[in-house]
């Protein structure tokens, strides 16, 4: 096995983590799911209910809010879902908000070392800041975080795919 990394895109609710879970299944009978969230409240949770009732047996669930690269998967396809709530828990790890600059380092030094492992890595996101300029300073600044993390992930993915209403849009192949 070579490394290959995907990256899947879009809005809320455009179908980004059903076609993830889809592809890793095509790719091996045995995939790794990497869960980054942080559960803050009962909404999301049932959200995250919600993501494990799809999931079958043949899923290796691994719970993993920071440091992707602690764990040894050389050889399987993983699925870290996703990419937004892994930069939130940087975004929001030392205090209120971070040094925006700090978080980007920090999360592109933690991705380049788990991307080191021989394996294939679909990498799940969210296009936030297409719907306009946030109305206060921390979502502005967290816009920024992610669009800039999106944008090296990006610039490192073999492939990426943009879900627009269900349908997968590869931008990178």
């Amino acid at each position: 096995m070579n490394m290959h990394i995907f990256l899947i895109t879009g809005g809320q609710r455009s179908g980004k983590s059903q076609y993830a879970e889809r592809l890793a299944l095509s790719l091996s009978a045995n995939p790794v799911y990497m869960a980054t969230a942080h559960i803050w409240d009962e909404e999301f949770h049932e959200r995250v209910r919600q993501h494990q009732l799809r999931r079958g047996a043949e899923w290796t669930n691994i719970e993993e809010e920071r440091w992707l690269s602690r764990h040894d998967l050389r050889g399987r396809v993983i699925l870290v879902d996703c990419l937004t709530l892994w930069a939130t828990n940087f975004f929001y790890a030392d205090g209120a908000e971070a040094d925006v600059n700090s978080a980007l380092e920090v999360l592109k030094a933690e991705f380049d070392r788990f991307v080191q492992q021989d394996a294939t890595f679909i990498f799940v996101t969210n296009e936030i800041g297409s719907g306009g300029t946030p109305v206060n300073d921390v979502q502005r600044r967290f816009t920024d975080l992610l669009g800039w993390l999106n944008q090296y992930v990006a610039s490192k993915a073999d492939e990426v795919v943009m879900m627009v209403s269900g349908i997968p849009v590869k931008i990178k192949h």
